[in-house]
């Protein structure tokens, strides 16, 4: 198997790295590795690697696909987004929650139709407030991957199927999947809504 995240000098501490040490958000663009698999025997979940082969985000706290609570957390354990299905959902309602707060942040849902073949789903911000912030998850379409838009239809990030840089015989499987961020976007929030992404699409 190919290897899943680009090997460098400064990945030889990997694991070593404090989560005090890594930011959620940096002034350039961010390429991060989303491997499809938990780091527990026999579970399910996804693990998370930045373009040095460090682990930055987890997620391995249960035991079945489409579960209708799991966690987002670092390499330590910490959590830092709990990710909710609302109760009675048919169309993948979420609540987001950061860390222990009992409010939601933000909430994704279905927004009711198919427009030129791409399914959408919107991201609310401040789900008390009504004229709030919002993103958008785009599928792309004909192809695997998704973007996450704003209201102004800016780039967010994009998560696209991992490619080789080579033309090697070896390629990366469906569960190896590329994501790109944005300048000043917090990468924690949207590794948040990409969970709910895969939970919504089955892929976690």
């Amino acid at each position: 198997m190919a290897r899943i995240y680009p090997m460098t000098s400064s990945s030889a501490s990997t694991s070593s790295s404090s989560s005090s040490s890594i930011s959620y958000m940096t002034s350039k663009r961010e390429t991060f590795t989303l491997w499809m698999k938990s780091l527990v025997f026999q579970g399910n979940g996804c693990t998370v690697f930045d373009s040095n082969g460090r682990i930055i985000y987890r997620i391995d706290n249960y035991s079945k696909k489409s579960s209708s609570e799991v966690h987002l957390m670092d390499l330590q354990g910490k959590v830092l987004f709990s990710l909710r299905k609302k109760k009675f959902s048919l169309c993948g309602h979420w609540n987001g929650y950061k860390m222990d707060e009992e409010i939601p942040c933000f909430e994704v849902r279905k927004n009711g139709h198919v427009l030129w073949g791409e399914l959408k789903y919107d991201i609310i911000f401040g789900c008390d407030i009504a004229d709030s912030d919002s993103y958008r998850i785009v599928a792309l379409q004909g192809k695997p991957g998704f973007k996450i838009v704003s209201t102004e239809n800016t780039l967010i990030a994009e998560v696209k199927q991992k490619q080789l840089l080579s033309n090697s015989a070896v390629q990366f499987g469906d569960d190896v999947l590329s994501l790109v961020v944005e300048p000043h976007v917090d990468h924690s929030l949207v590794m948040a809504l990409v969970t709910v992404y895969g939970l919504i699409q089955h892929m976690l």
